[in-house]
């Protein structure tokens, strides 16, 4: 009924042809002659077949017009799930990750590993890696993990180039995946690693955890072994090199950014000055790192590293 209604008011020429039982009134009082407007039958019995045809013509755009509309709903309303979908997904598996139920999250986010979107991808990515990182997990499962990190890291930047998070993940699967295929391939991805921690940065400079992974990419190319710079200036024209300045810069960065979000920067920041030969500084954050919170097996070692490094001030002194 109502698109029949709907019809009625699109279709001018059939509203000429049924007005309804309308009253036409005589000018200004004179004797006006109140009659209705009806239609005779010859009217429509004398042509039926082209009143059927208009009728049927008049309504087929109308009623593709309907259905396009119908359709366009039923798509909206599908892609608007589906993003409610994906958002509550991603707040169970960010809700998993600050719990610290690696297992679970990887179980959850597999489920969804053909999916498109990036919020999804990048962290299955991270999901792999922290699965392959635990002590449980064998050697041989932590090598398929490592490139199936990769592997959704790469789809995540893919299908988001402005996502600050799959150009950081895709770095750290990189750099994990350069642990088997050699020195060369290493050296060879160092540049890759930095441009997307670059990248990650310049899409959010208040990530911390970029900019520490910064840190660490500069602290890595500092303290290369002799033999390893040997290697990489034979294999590169221009290796990469860095500081323990450098590296200082961007923990120090990430500390004012988020103080005190991680453990591993205390740390970083600790070791960074005893490289410089700054005891005093030194000291400060490896006392820091020690006595951080720990909630995860990795501030565990690290409280053991700082207070294993403040022992040896000690015995020295």
């Amino acid at each position: 009924m109502a698109l029949a209604a709907r019809l009625w008011r699109f279709l001018p020429w059939a509203r000429g042809i049924f007005p309804g039982p309308w009253l036409s009134r005589g000018a200004a009082g004179s004797r006006g002659l109140c009659r209705t407007w009806r239609l005779r039958g010859s009217e429509v019995m004398g042509n039926l077949g082209t009143f059927k045809r208009s009728l049927l013509f008049s309504a087929l755009p109308y009623l593709g017009f309907e259905a396009y509309q119908v359709f366009s709903q039923a798509a909206v309303v599908h892609a608007t799930a589906k993003v409610f979908r994906v958002e509550e997904i991603l707040e169970q598996a960010d809700y998993l990750y600050e719990s610290g139920e690696t297992e679970k999250l990887y179980q959850l986010l597999t489920q969804y590993k053909e999916s498109e979107d990036a919020e999804l991808l990048w962290r299955l990515a991270r999901a792999s890696r922290d699965t392959a990182q635990l002590s449980g997990t064998s050697e041989e499962e932590k090598k398929l993990l490592v490139y199936e990190a990769l592997e959704y890291a790469k789809r995540a930047l893919e299908k988001n180039e402005s996502s600050f998070a799959a150009h950081k993940w895709y770095a750290i699967c990189i750099s994990d995946v350069g642990d088997y295929e050699g020195i060369k391939a290493k050296i060879a991805n160092a540049y890759i690693i930095k441009e997307h921690f670059e990248k990650a940065i310049e899409l959010n400079p208040k990530d911390a955890t970029s900019i520490h992974l910064m840190g660490i990419w500069c602290y890595t190319f500092a303290e290369m072994p002799w033999y390893q710079r040997r290697i990489a200036k034979m294999l590169f024209a221009a290796p990469p090199s860095s500081t323990y300045e450098e590296a200082l810069g961007y923990f120090h960065r990430a500390e004012q950014v988020d103080p005190n979000f991680y453990s591993k920067n205390l740390l970083l920041l600790g070791k960074t000055y005893l490289k410089l030969h700054n005891k005093k500084l030194a000291a400060f954050w490896l006392m820091k790192a020690k006595d951080y919170p720990a909630h995860t097996e990795e501030d565990k070692q690290i409280q053991t590293e700082a207070a294993q490094l403040l022992t040896g001030f000690t015995d020295k002194n």
